[in-house]
Formats: structure tokens, C-alpha cells, sequence
């Protein structure tokens, strides 16, 4: 004997119909089959809203009958119904308008009227499915739970008598039929109709597998299986092949809306095994809900849920330590206004103690705890009850965690790294479930989050946000897209580009941009702003997120610590933000320290040159600089390279620029001040707490170009003065010079130390005298290399170059998460 359970989903229409006949016809092949049915799909809901509206003499509920009667007709007139069935349809559809009628009369619907008005969705589709079943050529009896299952009701709550209705249910093994009942209907042991209520045809069915003995109960419905997570909220999540009873039963408690855990207890109580499949893909393998012993479930974590809607409780104060039947009295009161508690956690301390509710009694709750403890809170023993709203808890269940260290800290850490707070946590002593209170807006992303940690081994998806797509930028989401089939197959990570934004407009895409085809969107997208940019990003709420910087804006630097105390990383190529004032550098730096936020800036100096990351690990390896010198302007050195005399050096700025190995704005790069800040940023992560107005500028632009306040207007003074420019080239070149722009930090005689920035002629013999092109040179004196220096050389501007660092920081950040 087996017993299947269709739900409305299953059973919505005449074709849906069609293949729940064809389901059972497989297994009557071989077992002997019982049925229970739900109402057709959004029957009951209909018949609520009928009974509601009727209820306050609102013509409406005419409506909702109508529609019911509609959904039963469509599925009569694709059959030959046997004259019973057609009697028995037409005599429920006149008690069911009778009895609303009478509501509507008489303003009231007492529980009994309630129950039998709620029941007759069952009643037309298990009939109907009989008829179904024997037009297909199968053989189907129609039988009436009420006769069947029977209820007392102890003070307002039904309860089903289980020894008798299991020896009533024997009679139905006599049949060799399929035997077909209506779910969630039940009778009182006087023959009083009646409902099981919430998830009453589960219910049924768990029932009838129980009195039965059957030896499996498979559960149809529109999904294949339990999943992994909510399949709506996590597009990873996937069905669990099986689980424990007890697993089950802590996940739909949470939940889990394809089971409703008190309406199979049953069938858990008899060990009888539960398949949870899906109707319309009868052949998907499904859950399988069993008797596991822990040997046979090696999964450590089998799902996780939640539930939404929730707030918190807390009650706190000096007068709860050590006072005997102070939690009898809080729980008590709450119990006695039938409020259930669906989590609860208590200091150690015995200072304060926290209950989850749901949002729909918290003022209830609170109402009553004020005057259980009217007279503790009037006199400052306990402080007045407070209420968090807006809360959802969600819960991580496995029958193995408690068989594995670390559980906890791989959950903690993960949430952690994406800035979602923990409220309240509450575990049991059988380490089945660890449940923790979040606030509502965050549980997207912490089930994500959570199903990438715990399932999701193969891949960790990132979600990136660029700012900036001249050049560089756009060189950038080449590399991206390039690359991405390789980050899969060998780091498993997924970079999706979710917001790409220049200085016009800006385009949000949650499931990623295609970089194959970026800028179409980009040119259709919404007018850009960085502070609108930065409140999508953040309102998007999504894990593991990475803002990019591209520009050169001052504006945008100033948000990083926005989006660092948010736990979104930052990845930038802005020098602006860490060549700042010195305090907002190390707010940064302590923002990305203490919540574990990345900020990389690699290639604020040297562009794809590895120089940030080895000056770090030498002072974290407890190494200390005692002096740099650099060549750090691969535009400079380029210009200065290339500049002969034969091409003005106007010309050879503008090649420059086009080459993009300057700042959008080129002035910045002359001016020495592109190399200042460099170099205080290599001062300050060497541990000197410079500003950048401790750093000396020897200037060598004419007074015109250096005073200009247009690009335009500095080209056309560079050009207007080339004979100064040829002077200085001719200086050098005679004594078999070359010109470089040089940063140097050291000490003095007098321990004093001394950073600047100018440009030189040097030698032959001096390490700059062969860079050339666009290449940059850092040596590097310190404790440990003291006789002979660090030297890092190499190419250290253009967009392919700075486009490389970035991507490599973007590596790095996406390891971090």
C-alpha cells in the first residue's frame, strides 16, 4: 500500500488533471494506491474570500462562488460524469450557495458553518478526479474522509483521534481499487464536518499512510522536492536528494513551504518514508524523507530557511539576575494570549532575555509583558520592554553539523564579510539547527550568501560596479570579459559587472552586464551621478560586492568610506582618496581593517607594477625603509624619453595623453603633483605620516603653463614656450645627461627627513639613465636590503597596464570575500 497526495497546484485544471491520472496509473501498476486531493488551485482562497465577504452582507462573495463553480465546470464538461457524481457536484454546489447565503443573512459564520463551507473545494476534485481516473480506464472508488478521520476539540483545539480513525481507515484495504479522499476535511466523533487546518490534506495524507501501514507516502506538488534555499530568493538552490525526519521537520518549521511539519508527524511517528516530487516532472528525483542514521547523511548542512516578517522582544534589566520564576512569569504571560514563540535567547548573564515573534502579535506581546512586570518596570528593576520590527530569522539545519568543527565560524565569518549584522542567535543542544535574527532587508543577500558558502564549493559569485569606462575602464571590462571563463574553470569565481557608469549616464543590470555588448545599455541608461551610483549599489544589497574606480574624481574618492563601513570593497586606481589628508587615509585603512572590507589601490603607484603589495609585506614582515628613490611618472618619463628637440614638446605631450599614460588632465602630471602623490602614498604605507605639503616640488614648467586653468590653454602655452623646453633638453644632452622627473624620501644628516619630487639630469652611470618609454623604477633602501637595494622596474603607465593591476586587485579582492 501506498498513499499519494496532490496538491491544488496539481490539480488547477483539466489538463494538470490529465497528468496526476497519468502518475497514479504508474504507480497502481504495481502497489495498491490510496489518494488524497487538495482543492482545485485557489479554491479555498475563493471560498475564504467568499465567507468573508458574505460574512459582512457584501454581494461580493457571489463572485468569488461564481468563480469556484466556473473552476468545477470547466472540468465537468471535459467528462462524462456518471449520473452520482453529477447528483452529488449539484447537490454540494446548493448547500455551499445555501449556506453562504445563509451567512450573508445573517452576518455570521460560526466555526462549524466555517469548517463545512471551507471543506467542499476537496469534495468537488476528489469526486471529479474519480471520474477522471475511470475515463482513462483505470478503476477509482470514491470515498468521504469525514467518515474516516475523526477530531475532538479540547478547548478551541482540534485534535485528531488517532486509534480510532486508523481502525476505521482498515476497511479501505479491502478495496482493490484506487481508492480517492478528500484532504483536509475530517468529522467530529458525532459526524460534525470539520477542517484540519493549516496543511490539513498533508495532513490527511500523513494520516491515512499512518492507519494504513503504508510503506511509502509521496507528496506531489509543484516543485521537485525541498531545496537547498527558497528557489525564488536563491537562483542556486536545488533540491535536497534526501533528509532526515528530524531535518524536515526543522526546515519546514522555518519555512519550508512545501511542507507544513505537524501535518506529516504521522507518518515520521510510523518511520514511513516521504517522497516530496514534483507533478509535472514526475521523473525528477525529488526529496526523500527518512530514517537517517548520521552514517548514512553525509551532508553538513541540508538546507537553509527563513522566515520573514519578525521582531524581537527584549526584555532587560539588574532585577532579572539570579530572581527565581521571573522566565516562568514572562512565558506564562505570553502563552496565556495563545502568542507562539518562535525563538528565544538568554544572556548567560541573566540580564536580558530576547524573544522572535511575529510582527503580526509584537504589540500584543509587549502589551502583555508591561503589565506582567508593571510593577519591576515602575521601579527601574527591569527598563521597558522594547520591540524590533523589520527582522527575519533565518536558519541553517543539518543532522551532521554537530559531527563537524566550524560550522558556526564559516557561517559567521562569511556574513561578516558581507556587513549583515547578527541581532539575536539561538542554537539547541543537538547542533540540528543554528538560527540567528538579521534585519529583513538583508536576508536576500545572507541566504545567498550562506547557499554559496555551504553548497556552492565550485564558484563564489561577485558583483562589481565600475565607475569610469574611458580607457582605462573600458580596457578593464575587456580583460573582465576575457578572462571570465578562466576565473570559472580555475578560481571559481563568477565576476558579474552589475553597474558600469561614466560621466553622463550609468546602467544597473543585477544579473550582469554582457561585456561583449556593454555600452548599448550603458547609452540607453539613466543620467549618472555618483551619489545615485553609490545608493543603487547599496540598495541592491548584494554579496560579495566590489566598487571599481576608474576616474580621477575627488568626488568619487569621497566615497569610500561609504561603501567600506557597508562592506562593499573598493578597488581604485584614483589616487585621490589615500594621497588625501593623512587622517582620512587612515580612516580608510582602520574602516577596511575592522570590518574586513577590501580597498586595494595597487595601481595608485607604478599602475601594474607590484610595488604597494611588496612595500607592505616588507613592513608586515617587520622590515622598515630608510630611504626611495623612484622614477614613479611613467608620462613624464615617456615625454622626457621621447622629447629630442626635433618634435615640440607640445606634441610629444599630446601623444602622451593619447597613449593614455596621463591623467585625463595632463596638468596634474607636469606639475609634478601626479608624482607627489605617489610618493606620499609610498611614504605613508612606510609608515612616515606625511601630508602631501612635506613634499618639496621642484618645478620646471614656464609661469604660463603652470598658472593656465584650461587643457587647452596648458597646451598652448607649452607650445608658445618651446625654446624653454629645448633648453632644458640641450643642458642635459651636452653634458651626456638625460632628464628624468625623480621622487626621493630619506633621512638627512640630522635624521630629518626629506621627501621631494623635480626633475634631474642624470648620468650615465645613474639607474634611471636607460629607462625608457613609459617605464618605471623604485629603489628601495631599507633594513634588511641595506647594502644592496630592492629594485622593482617596469612599465608603469597605460590603460592596458593600470587595466591589468586593476584586475589583479580585483583577484584579490574577490579571494578576500
Amino acid at each position: 500500500m501506498i498513499v499519494l497526495k496532490f496538491g491544488g497546484s496539481s490539480v488547477a485544471d483539466s489538463e494538470r488533471l490529465d497528468k496526476v491520472v497519468n502518475i497514479i496509473k504508474s504507480h497502481a501498476a504495481n502497489d495498491q494506491v490510496t489518494v488524497v486531493v487538495s482543492a482545485f488551485g485557489n479554491t479555498t482562497n475563493l471560498l475564504t474570500t467568499a465567507l468573508q465577504s458574505a460574512s459582512i452582507q457584501d454581494n461580493k462573495y457571489l463572485d468569488s462562488l461564481e468563480s469556484v463553480f466556473d473552476k468545477v465546470d470547466a472540468i465537468s464538461e471535459s467528462l462524462e460524469l456518471s449520473e452520482a457524481t453529477t447528483k452529488a457536484i449539484t447537490r454540494y454546489k446548493e448547500e455551499l450557495s445555501k449556506m453562504l447565503e445563509g451567512v450573508f443573512l445573517t452576518r455570521e459564520a460560526g466555526p462549524r458553518i466555517t469548517d463545512k463551507i471551507l471543506g467542499t473545494g476537496e469534495l468537488f476534485s476528489s469526486l471529479l478526479l474519480v471520474e477522471k481516473l475511470n475515463s482513462s480506464g483505470s478503476k477509482a472508488i470514491w470515498k468521504n474522509s469525514y467518515n474516516f478521520i475523526k477530531v475532538s476539540d479540547e478547548n478551541g483545539e482540534k485534535k485528531v483521534i488517532q486509534k480510532p480513525s486508523y481502525r476505521l481507515m482498515q476497511s479501505l484495504l479491502q478495496h482493490d481499487e484506487v481508492v480517492v479522499l478528500p484532504g483536509f476535511i475530517a468529522s467530529t466523533e458525532n459526524g460534525v464536518p470539520t477542517t484540519l487546518g493549516r496543511g490539513g490534506s498533508d495532513f490527511s495524507a500523513a494520516l491515512y499512510s499512518a492507519g494504513l501501514e503504508a510503506s511509502k507516502l509521496f507528496i506531489y506538488t509543484d516543485v521537485s522536492g525541498i531545496y537547498t534555499a527558497d528557489p525564488r530568493v536563491v537562483k542556486q538552490a536545488r533540491p535536497v536528494e534526501q533528509l532526515s525526519y528530524r531535518e524536515a521537520l526543522e526546515l519546514s518549521h522555518f519555512g519550508a513551504k512545501v511542507l507544513y511539519a505537524p501535518s506529516v508527524q504521522p507518518a515520521f511517528e510510523k518511520k514511513i518514508p516521504i517522497y516530496i516530487k514534483n507533478t509535472f516532472e514526475p521523473d525528477a528525483q525529488g526529496t526523500l524523507i527518512q530514517d537517517l542514521s548520521t552514517d548514512k547523511n553525509t551532508t553538513t548542512v541540508s538546507g537553509i530557511t527563513h522566515l520573514k516578517s519578525i521582531s524581537l522582544i527584549t526584555v532587560e534589566g539588574a532585577g532579572m539576575i539570579g530572581r527565581f520564576g521571573f522566565a516562568k512569569r514572562f512565558f506564562e504571560a505570553i502563552g496565556n494570549e495563545r502568542i507562539n514563540i518562535i525563538l528565544i535567547t538568554q544572556a548567560s548573564s541573566e540580564y536580558s532575555l530576547c524573544v522572535a515573534v511575529a510582527t503580526e502579535d509584537a504589540h500584543r506581546a509587549k502589551a502583555v509583558i508591561d503589565r506582567e512586570f508593571a510593577l519591576e518596570i515602575e521601579t527601574r528593576r527591569i527598563q521597558p520592554v522594547t520591540v524590533v520590527s523589520d527582522l527575519s530569522i533565518v536558519a541553517l539545519v543539518g543532522e551532521q553539523m554537530k559531527s563537524h568543527t566550524g560550522v558556526s565560524g564559516k557561517l559567521f565569518s562569511s556574513l561578516g564579510a558581507n556587513n549583515i549584522n547578527i541581532v539575536a542567535i539561538a542554537q539547541g543542544s543537538s547542533e540540528r539547527n543554528i538560527s540567528f535574527v538579521i534585519e529583513q532587508k538583508n536576508v536576500k543577500k545572507a541566504l545567498n550568501t550562506i547557499h554559496e558558502r555551504f553548497f556552492e564549493r565550485q564558484r563564489k559569485q561577485v558583483n562589481l560596479f565600475v565607475a569610469g569606462v574611458g580607457t582605462v575602464g573600458s580596457r578593464l571590462l575587456n580583460i573582465l570579459n576575457n578572462q571570465k571563463q578562466h576565473l570559472l574553470e580555475k578560481l571559481s569565481i563568477d565576476l558579474r559587472v552589475v553597474g558600469i557608469s561614466n560621466s553622463r549616464t550609468m546602467s544597473f543590470i543585477p544579473g550582469g552586464h554582457n561585456l561583449e555588448d556593454w555600452k548599448k545599455p550603458l547609452e540607453s541608461g539613466k543620467p549618472a551621478s555618483i551619489e545615485t551610483f553609490i545608493s543603487t549599489l547599496t540598495d541592491l544589497n548584494l554579496r560579495n560586492s566590489i566598487f571599481i574606480d576608474n576616474t580621477a574624481s575627488d568626488r568619487v574618492a569621497n566615497t569610500y568610506y561609504e561603501l567600506l563601513s557597508q562592506g562593499i570593497g573598493v578597488v581604485t586606481c584614483n589616487k585621490i582618496a589615500c594621497s588625501s589628508d593623512l587622517d582620512n587615509y587612515k580612516t580608510l585603512q582602520k574602516e577596511s581593517i575592522r570590518g574586513q572590507v577590501p580597498f586595494f589601490y595597487e595601481t595608485n603607484v607604478g599602475a601594474g607594477l607590484p610595488i604597494i603589495d611588496t612595500l607592505k609585506n616588507l613592513i608586515d614582515s617587520g622590515d622598515s625603509v630608510n630611504s626611495i628613490t623612484a622614477v614613479l611618472s611613467g608620462s613624464l618619463n615617456f615625454i622626457f624619453d621621447t622629447y629630442n628637440g626635433t618634435e615640440s614638446f607640445e606634441s610629444i605631450v599630446r601623444q602622451a595623453m593619447t597613449g593614455g599614460y596621463t591623467e585625463p588632465d595632463p596638468r596634474i602630471d607636469l606639475s609634478g603633483l601626479d608624482v607627489k602623490r605617489k610618493l606620499l602614498i609610498l611614504a605613508r604605507e612606510s609608515g612616515y605620516p606625511l601630508e602631501i605639503e612635506d613634499i618639496k616640488t621642484a618645478p620646471f614648467l614656464p609661469e604660463k603653463a603652470a598658472n593656465s586653468t584650461s587643457i587647452d590653454a596648458f597646451l598652448d602655452a607649452l607650445k608658445e614656450n618651446e625654446s624653454h623646453f629645448q633648453s632644458l633638453f640641450e643642458n642635459a644632452n651636452s653634458k651626456g645627461n638625460k632628464l628624468k622627473f625623480v621622487a626621493e624620501l630619506f633621512k638627512d644628516e640630522n635624521d630629518q627627513l626629506i621627501a621631494t619630487v623635480g626633475l634631474k639630469a642624470v648620468s650615465p652611470d645613474s639607474d634611471y639613465y636607460n629607462l625608457s618609454g613609459s617605464d618605471n623604477i623604485l629603489i628601495l633602501y631599507t633594513d634588511r636590503y641595506r647594502s644592496q637595494p630592492l629594485v622593482i622596474k617596469g612599465a608603469g603607465a597605460g590603460a592596458d597596464v593600470t587595466a591589468s593591476g586593476l584586475f589583479g586587485d580585483i583577484i584579490r579582492a574577490s579571494n578576500q570575500r
